[in-house]
């Protein structure tokens, strides 16, 4: 395990390969901008950062890429997840493949502890603190690592539902 930045996160990420992507949290502080943009009503704040978001999906999907999400949520929904599902169709249309999981579906589950990317042949985990902050970035190479965040994702993607069929609780 190797500790990386936000940067080289993002440079892996958007390196042009297809991604998973597993999100355990009810918030992150990170969004705290957007999440206060959003309960105002600011939907110029809202679309400068959706619009970014969707315009990244659009062009790996373009390239034949394919980006999937399993969104882990309590029920009900937090007020920042509301926000999610709310701002979420335009990453979706240009895409993006969301799934939504109720908490309550996932006791049996081996989930891994923090939030994760599994790519190719890496897994790169988000660590949050107690207060929703990203207090590190680490990068998995381990083959065993790799496939058991690889198993996980997939069994929460096979019991989620689509982001278009998902109704909250």
């Amino acid at each position: 395990m190797e500790l990386i930045s936000a940067e080289q996160r993002a440079a892996l990420i958007w390196a042009g390969r297809p991604f998973l992507k597993l999100e355990l949290r009810d918030s992150y502080a990170f969004d705290a901008d957007l999440f206060e943009a959003w309960r105002r009503g600011d939907q110029e704040v809202i679309a400068r950062v959706v619009d970014g978001w969707r315009d990244k999906v659009a062009s790996e999907v373009a390239a034949g890429r394919r980006l999937r999400r399993v969104r882990v949520v309590s029920e009900p929904l937090s007020e920042y997840q509301r926000m999610a599902v709310d701002i979420s169709g335009s990453a979706v249309e240009a895409g993006e493949e969301l799934r939504w999981l109720p908490r309550r579906l996932v006791s049996a589950l081996p989930l891994p502890g923090n939030d994760c990317f599994v790519l190719e042949d890496l897994v790169i985990f988000n660590v949050l603190g107690g207060s929703d902050e990203r207090v590190e970035i680490q990068l998995h190479r381990d083959p065993n690592v790799v496939q058991f965040c690889r198993d996980s994702f997939e069994a929460a993607w096979n019991i989620a539902t689509p982001h278009q069929e998902y109704e909250p609780a």
